[in-house]
């Protein structure tokens, strides 16, 4: 039977519990500040931690005031969502542990920070609850990371990532479907994913990398059910949906915008619905080429096909008369506020004014600026030709740019 804690105001459970904000925040830096991998990892990846340190060091001394065992299944429930997404993120488990024994430390040094000479009983005892609280949650973690291993990283799973890259490749898939447990289907909707994203740290890279791919299986699984197959790396992936009718309406922009908001990044999904699956090759790469198109034009999170990017796309295809294009704006490419006039001179058209005032600049200005970009380019933007004609050599520059070459004064 646990020793009993007295439940008055000067009791040593009450005097942690007063000082539980600041002391939740010290237990969660103590944690952390034992190993240098945590310093490279997301600045929001332990964001959850401090409020599940917080309502479990709170549940916890209410128990200890309350002269009652704080049970493993109380303390699983602040615990085990924790450990389960530290698991899924594959973050180290030497690590994880380490990190919950240091704060388990700094939680014994805030007891007999505020303890005295009159409080050794109880200080005893906090001791011997919270090595018994360790040691719940060092059993929840091992068990945790176990249970996630099996189910997340089972082999099958890995056995349909393999099955769609065969695919994809135009290799014989029917080991790989067996291997999988997956029934090869006559056709598919092809997808293309392009992520958005910044350079990280190494160790951050990997995480991010393993929690985007959790999450896009995720958001799958609840989008388009269960049956879909993909290769996503972390920034790009080739989705494929088994079934000659492709995906239910308005599936695509959900799972654009569902991705954009747990990736926090825009995400460009391409489709290329009811595709045979000897054609599948060709789809996929047709689906990444119009992603990457998209990506690179600055479009939005959202859904798009050929036709959306039609432009673009044949803008891009490889031949002379599209490195004369891009060879167009080249003399701009050290002049960034001229680019900044074209563009806006060819979003806006005829309204100077518009496109002067969304700039911040002065429309005199503006239309010098232009006279400038005539001088430069050889093409005058207020004349119609002209203007058409910078505007596919915009286009043709930001998705292939020609090498570079000096400005012209």
């Amino acid at each position: 039977m646990p020793v009993a804690v007295n439940s008055a105001p000067s009791s040593l459970a009450a005097r942690i519990l007063d000082r539980l904000p600041q002391f939740a925040e010290r237990v969660l830096a103590s944690g952390l500040g034992t190993s240098a991998s945590a310093a490279d990892l997301p600045a929001d990846h332990f964001v959850e931690v401090l409020p599940a340190i917080y309502g479990c060091a709170h549940a916890f001394l209410n128990a200890m005031a309350q002269q009652r065992e704080f049970t493993r299944a109380e303390v699983a429930a602040f615990v085990q969502p924790v450990i389960e997404r530290h698991a899924e993120d594959r973050l180290p488990l030497p690590l994880l542990m380490e990190a919950v024994h240091h704060s388990a430390q700094q939680v014994l040094q805030e007891a007999v920070a505020v303890s005295g000479p009159a409080d050794v009983e109880q200080l005893i005892e906090f001791g011997s609850r919270t090595l018994e609280l360790l040691m719940h949650i060092n059993l929840i973690t091992v068990e945790g990371y176990a249970s996630v291993e099996h189910s997340i990283y089972h082999p099958e799973r890995e056995a349909r990532r393999a099955l769609c890259a065969a695919l994809v490749g135009g290799q014989a898939a029917e080991e790989q479907a067996a291997r999988a447990d997956t029934a090869l289907a006559e056709r598919y909707s092809v997808l293309a994913v392009q992520v958005r994203t910044d350079p990280q740290p190494a160790a951050a890279a990997n995480l991010v990398v393993r929690r985007r791919i959790r999450i896009l299986q995720r958001v799958l699984d609840r989008v388009v059910g269960p049956t879909a197959l993909h290769t996503f790396d972390g920034e790009t992936a080739v989705v494929l949906l088994p079934g000659a009718l492709g995906w239910p309406e308005g599936a695509g922009a959900e799972l654009a915008t569902e991705l954009a908001e747990q990736f926090g990044a825009d995400v460009i999904v391409a489709e290329t619905p009811g595709t045979r699956r000897e054609s599948v090759p060709e789809a996929a790469h047709q689906a990444a080429e119009v992603a990457q198109l998209a990506h690179m034009s600055g479009r939005p999170t959202g859904v798009y096909r050929l036709d959306d990017l039609l432009l673009e796309y044949q803008l891009t295809r490889p031949g002379v008369a599209r490195d004369r294009l891009a060879e167009r704006i080249e003399p701009l490419r050290q002049a960034p506020h001229l680019l900044e006039t074209l563009d806006a001179h060819l979003r806006h058209g005829s309204d100077r004014k518009a496109a002067a005032a969304e700039i911040h600049v002065h429309p005199n200005t503006f239309s010098y600026r232009l006279r400038r970009i005539g001088e430069l380019t050889g093409a005058d933007p207020s004349d119609p030709n002209g203007s058409r004609l910078l505007s596919a050599a915009l286009v043709a520059h930001r998705l292939c740019p020609a090498p570079g070459r000096p400005v012209r004064s």
